[in-house]
C-alpha cells in the first residue's frame, strides 16, 4: 500500500505524542470521557443516516456528501486529531474498560486515516495511484441511492411523525440531490481515468433508477409519507406538506433521476469495463489488501484467505456428505444440491405472510432454551418484515437495529421475490444469524450497554458483527432447532456460502477470476439457486472484501471458545463466555483475543 509523505508525518506525530505522554507529568489533555463523546459526535456528523438509525434526531435533515473533496479533507483532519489526543494516554492513566475502548477507537481512526490518506481518494488530486471508490459511487447493492429510497417510504428508520419530520426529510433530500450531482461528476472523471464499474453491475442498476422516472405520483415511493399521514396533523398542514412534496418530486427529484438515467444509459454504460475485479484497475492489488485489513481487522493476505477458504470448503463438504447420506440420498453432493433447489416439500408457502409466520414460529422454539446459553439478553424487541418491493430483487436478508430508546424495534427483512419458489431450507439458520441470538442480540446489547462509550453503540467492526452472527448459526442444536436434517443441512449450506466467499472474493479481486468462474465455483459447492448466486457474486464485485468478514470473524470466535473450553474444563461456563464476547461492543479481532485470553486466566465468577 502506497503511503504519502503526509501520512508518514501524521504517524510520526502520533507516535511522538504517545512517547511524550509517557515522559511528561503535565500534559494538556481532556478527560478521556470527553474525547469519547467528541469522537461519537464526529461519527454521527459524518454519517447522519447512521445517527438517524440509532435514534438521534439532530442530523435527520442532512446527508453527508461523502464523495466530495471537502468531506474527505475533513476526515483526514479529524482522524489525525483524535489519534493525537489518544496518544496523550497510556494504560496506567485510565480504567481497563476505558483503555479497551481507547484501543478500539485508535484502531478505527488509524485504519480509516490510512484509507483516506491515499491520493486515490481525493477527487481533485491529479494522481490516481489507486482506484477510487469515490469515482464509482453508485452500484446495484448497498448503495446510497438504494438506502435513500428505502428511507423514503416512511416505514424504515426515517421518522414521519410530525411536521418537523416531514420538512427534515425534504431538507435531507436536497443534500441527496447534491450527492447525485457529485456522483455524476465523479463518474465522468472515472471514465477519463478508466476507473469505472463492470458493465454488468451498471446494467443491474438501471432498473433501480428508472423505477423513479416513469411512475405516477401516488405510486412514487418518495410520495408515500404523504399517502400515510400520522394522526394529529391539521388539514391545513397536510395540504401544505402535500404541495411541498409534489413540487419537490416533480420539479427536482424526478428530473434528477431522469438526468442520472440518461447519463448512465448513454454515457456511462458504453464506458464501463468488461472485467470484474479490482485486479483489473490501477494498483488494484494494493487497494484490495487495504480492504482486507479494513474488513477483517487482520493483516492476512489475499492468498492466505483464499487457501483458508479452500480448506473450509473441503471440511464443510465432508460434513455435508454425512448429512446427505443420513437423509438417504443416493447421488453425489452436487446432485443433492440440485434436488434441494427444486424439492417441493421445501417450498410449501403460497402467501408471503406464511414465510413471516414460519420465522415467528422459529422464534418461539428458540425462546424456550435461550437462557441456557445467554445471561445477557436485550430489552429491545424486533419484527420480521418483507423487504420492500423496489429493492427486493437485489436484496439479501438483513437486520436493521431498533432505535436506542426502544421506540422503534429492530427489523429482520426477508426478500420474498416469488413465494411459490421460496425455499425454507435455510430458515432456521437464517433466523439465528439475523435475529436471535445473532444480529438482534449482539447489536441490541451493544446499543443498550450503558457502561460503553456511546461511540461503541452503533454497528461498526463488521468482522465482529458478522462473525458473531455466523457463529450464532452454529448454536442451533443447543437451542432446540436443526432437529430436521434438511434444516441442519441448511445451516451447513449457509456456512459453506460464507466459506465460498473467501475463495471467490479473493479469486475475483486478487487472482483474476471472472464473474462466470466465481458463479460456477459457487454452483459446484452450494445449494443456493443460480439466481441467488449471481446476485451474491455481483455483490462481491461491487463491495470488495466486505464478504470476507463473516468467516474470518466466526472462525476466531469458535477458536476462542474451543481454547476456553480446553483451558477451563469443567469450570467453563458458556453463558459467561458469551457475556465476555458481547459486553464490550464490536472489537477488532486482536483485541477480542486479548480479552478472552485474560478471561481464561482469571474469568469472572
Amino acid at each position: 500500500m502506497i503511503r504519502t509523505l503526509w501520512f508518514l508525518i501524521c504517524i510520526l506525530v502520533f507516535n511522538s505524542c504517545k512517547e511524550s505522554s509517557k515522559r511528561e507529568v503535565a500534559v494538556d489533555k481532556k478527560p478521556i470521557e470527553a474525547i469519547f463523546t467528541e469522537f461519537y459526535e464526529f461519527k454521527k456528523s459524518i454519517n447522519p443516516i447512521e445517527a438517524t438509525k440509532a435514534g438521534y434526531s439532530k442530523y435527520n435533515d442532512t446527508i453527508a456528501n461523502y464523495i466530495s473533496d471537502d468531506y474527505i479533507l475533513h476526515l483526514k483532519d479529524r482522524y489525525t486529531y483524535f489519534l493525537q489526543e489518544l496518544g496523550k494516554y497510556d494504560a496506567t492513566q485510565v480504567s481497563a474498560e476505558d483503555y479497551m475502548s481507547m484501543r478500539v477507537m485508535e484502531w478505527d481512526c488509524a485504519v480509516k486515516l490510512e484509507g483516506v490518506m491515499n491520493p486515490m481518494v481525493t477527487v481533485a488530486s491529479p494522481i490516481y495511484d489507486l482506484p477510487s471508490f469515490e469515482l464509482m459511487p453508485l452500484f446495484q447493492i448497498q448503495s446510497l441511492h438504494l438506502y435513500v429510497a428505502q428511507l423514503a417510504g416512511g416505514t424504515s428508520v426515517q421518522p414521519f411523525n410530525s411536521i418537523k419530520d416531514y420538512t427534515n426529510w425534504l431538507s435531507r433530500l436536497e443534500d441527496y440531490l447534491a450527492f447525485l450531482d457529485t456522483s455524476i461528476e465523479n463518474m465522468k472523471i472515472g471514465m477519463d481515468k478508466g476507473v469505472v464499474l463492470p458493465k454488468v453491475l451498471t446494467l443491474k442498476m438501471l432498473p433501480q433508477v428508472r423505477a423513479f422516472v416513469d411512475v405516477p405520483l401516488e405510486e412514487n415511493l418518495f410520495f408515500q409519507p404523504i399517502m400515510n399521514f400520522p394522526d394529529g396533523l391539521s388539514d391545513a398542514d397536510m395540504d401544505i406538506l402535500k404541495s411541498d412534496y409534489e413540487d419537490f418530486i416533480q420539479k427536482k427529484l424526478t428530473p434528477k433521476y431522469v438526468e442520472l438515467n440518461q447519463f448512465l444509459t448513454h454515457e456511462y454504460v458504453p464506458a464501463c469495463r468488461d472485467t470484474d475485479g479490482l485486479l483489473n484497475l490501477p494498483n488494484g492489488k494494493d487497494t484490495y489488501q487495504y480492504l482486507i485489513k479494513l474488513h477483517t481487522t487482520t493483516n492476512m493476505t489475499a492468498d492466505e484467505i483464499h487457501e483458508l477458504g479452500l480448506s473450509e470448503v473441503a471440511r464443510i463438504s465432508k460434513e455435508m456428505e454425512t448429512v446427505k447420506n443420513e437423509i438417504g440420498f443416493k447421488g453425489d453432493l452436487k446432485s443433492f444440491f440440485s434436488s434441494l433447489r427444486n424439492k417441493k416439500e421445501l417450498m410449501p408457502f403460497s402467501k408471503p405472510e406464511e414465510v413471516i409466520e414460519n420465522f415467528n414460529a422459529i422464534n418461539d422454539r428458540i425462546a424456550l432454551r435461550i437462557d441456557s446459553l445467554f445471561a445477557l439478553t436485550p430489552k429491545a424487541g424486533f419484527n420480521v418484515r418483507r423487504t420492500e418491493a423496489f429493492r427486493e430483487a437485489s436484496a439479501s436478508a438483513e437486520y436493521v437495529p431498533g432505535s436506542k430508546d426502544g421506540s422503534r424495534a429492530g427489523i429482520f427483512y426477508i426478500p420474498i421475490t416469488n413465494v411459490k419458489s421460496y425455499n425454507r431450507v435455510h430458515d432456521e439458520a437464517l433466523f439465528l444469524h439475523e435475529a436471535i441470538p445473532g444480529h438482534h442480540f449482539q447489536l441490541s446489547l451493544q446499543q443498550e450497554n450503558n457502561d460503553l462509550p456511546e461511540f461503541l453503540h452503533p454497528e461498526s467492526m463488521g468482522v465482529f458483527v458478522e462473525g458473531w452472527a455466523l457463529y450464532a448459526e452454529s448454536l442451533g442444536k443447543e437451542l432446540g432447532v436443526y432437529t430436521d436434517p434438511y434444516q441442519y443441512f441448511g445451516m451447513l449450506s449457509m456456512e459453506m456460502h460464507r466459506a465460498i466467499r473467501l475463495v471467490v472474493d479473493t479469486g475475483i479481486h486478487a487472482k483474476g477470476w471472472s464473474r462466470e468462474k466465481a458463479i460456477q465455483y459457487s454452483l459446484d459447492n452450494e445449494a443456493e439457486s443460480e439466481e441467488s448466486i449471481i446476485a451474491e457474486i455481483e455483490r462481491y464485485m461491487a463491495t470488495p472484501g466486505q464478504a470476507l468478514s463473516y468467516k474470518i470473524g466466526q472462525l476466531k470466535i469458535r477458536e476462542l471458545r474451543t481454547k476456553a473450553e480446553n483451558a477451563l474444563g469443567e469450570q467453563f461456563n458458556i453463558r459467561a463466555f458469551h457475556s465476555q464476547i458481547l459486553d464490550s461492543g464490536s472489537l477488532p479481532l486482536v483485541l477480542l483475543e486479548e480479552k478472552i485470553n485474560r478471561w481464561i486466566v482469571g474469568p469472572s465468577k
